[in-house]
């Protein structure tokens, strides 16, 4: 074993034995508050500087606004089939918009500027999940989900992987070709490791994220994959499915937070103090109080 992964396996020995408990993370005996059902399914919840949230109504073809006075308005309609989103440092809204496959930018006043329109000429299989790093380049997840609006019924393209898009690039870079259909993802707020969940092989993995934007050091971070995740400042990890499961940074399962509702796909902390974790979750949205912070 080198001395680098020596390091790095009593790292996550020392952070496993010390990892705070679920009552640190939130009161245990509260349930998370039901803000609305009256949607078709939730998806890709995003939070804006101020603690807003954008959230996507994708069969509904939707993008929602619940705002931190918990005002529920229609931010966009027509909107591309949007899934998962994030904000980008000038405030706009990146959306995976898989109606034609498509990664967009949406600015705070609704116009629409599409960033990725294919990969080489080729149809992507339906961008999922983005990430936005410190540097601004975007990281997304492409599997394939057969959906009833496309007039295709196959990929145009070979594998399911994850891109990168380099800031004010607009040519894709694959980053990763070896998972069986990518779906969630999120980053660390340093830059420094990507979290990728692979949904169909149900396992997450944490890779480095070199100077080039490229991934290297594929590591397993925990056997559960996710649809859509989140961390906290502590580095905990959020992951979704069967309601919300949280993990420490050493891949330790820290407490599950049961959600009642047949799935649940997505997360990210919200409100002024960005302390509110709020879940989509089938064709409703729900509300939790933390104790801590979300690093969006």
């Amino acid at each position: 074993m080198s001395y680098r992964k020596i390091i790095v396996t009593c790292f996550a020995f020392l952070i496993s034995v010390f990892s705070v408990s679920a009552q640190q993370l939130y009161d245990t005996t509260a349930k998370p508050k039901l803000i609305s059902k009256q949607f078709s399914f939730t998806e890709g919840p995003s939070v804006d500087k101020k603690g807003n949230v954008f959230f996507t109504d994708q069969p509904n073809n939707k993008i929602w606004e619940y705002s931190v006075s918990g005002k529920l308005s229609v931010f966009l309609d027509s909107a591309g089939r949007s899934n998962g989103t994030y904000f980008d440092a000038k405030g706009n809204l990146i959306s995976c918009a898989d109606e034609h496959d498509q990664l967009w930018s949406i600015s705070p006043k609704g116009k629409v500027k599409v960033l990725v329109h294919d990969l080489n000429g080729h149809l992507l299989n339906g961008p999922n999940d983005v990430w936005v790093a410190p540097n601004g380049g975007m990281y997304i997840t492409d599997p394939y989900y057969q959906r009833d609006y496309w007039e295709r019924k196959k990929p145009d393209l070979d594998g399911q992987n994850v891109y990168y898009l380099p800031k004010g690039g607009n040519s894709l870079i694959t980053v990763a070709s070896d998972l069986e259909q990518p779906n969630g993802i999120v980053g660390t707020p340093d830059g420094k490791y990507l979290y990728v969940a692979d949904i169909k092989a149900n396992i997450t993995y944490r890779y480095t994220i070199s100077l080039d934007g490229k991934l290297v050091d594929k590591q397993l971070f925990t056997n559960q994959g996710s649809d859509g995740m989140t961390l906290d400042i502590a580095g905990n990890v959020y992951l979704t499915g069967k309601g919300v499961t949280i993990y420490n940074p050493a891949g330790v399962k820290i407490t599950h937070i049961d959600i009642n509702e047949p799935w649940t796909s997505n997360l990210c902390f919200a409100g002024k103090n960005k302390d509110d974790l709020f879940i989509t979750a089938s064709k409703s949205i729900y509300i939790l109080h933390m104790n801590v912070k979300g690093v969006e």
